[in-house]
Formats: C-alpha cells, sequence, structure tokens
C-alpha cells in the first residue's frame, strides 16, 4: 500500500453515491489540484464520505491522508484548513 499526504484545493463539485452489495455503503468523489498543479481523483467512504458530502465545497483548501489504487486517491482522513 502506498501511503500519501496531499494539500490541495478542491476544483470540483462532491459527487456523493450510495453502493448496494458492498462493505462501504456510501462514497463521495471529488478531485484536488495541489500546488505543482497535478489533478488528484480522491474517494472517500462512509462516515469520511458524509463529512466530505456536509462540510467540503468546490475551492475549499484540504489536507487529506490515504493511499493510492488504481490512480485514485483513497482517503483514510481529510482536514479543512
Amino acid at each position: 500500500m502506498n501511503e500519501v499526504f496531499l494539500i490541495g484545493k478542491i476544483i470540483s463539485d462532491i459527487e456523493f453515491k450510495f453502493i448496494i452489495n458492498s462493505k462501504n455503503k456510501a462514497i463521495a468523489c471529488f478531485v484536488i489540484k495541489t500546488a505543482d498543479k497535478q489533478i488528484v481523483r480522491v474517494q472517500a467512504y462512509n462516515k469520511l464520505a458524509d463529512f466530505a458530502y456536509s462540510k467540503l465545497n468546490t475551492n475549499d483548501k484540504v489536507f487529506i491522508n490515504g493511499y493510492i489504487e488504481t490512480n485514485i486517491v483513497k482517503a483514510k482522513c481529510i482536514n479543512i484548513y
């Protein structure tokens, strides 16, 4: 597992979905842009997905701790700064 720490600005709307027949019940997806202009897709699950959907907005600056899986960062922790 490749653990990553990212700081960036959210450049997309937060997309929220429910998943049926999966260990993860809710998913939030969004895209951030880092200081060096890298575009990174982020996914958050369950309680973290609820947090992302209810608290995050486009243009918020965030710190994300997670891991890379198939060119997507799966978030373990998200902080607004």
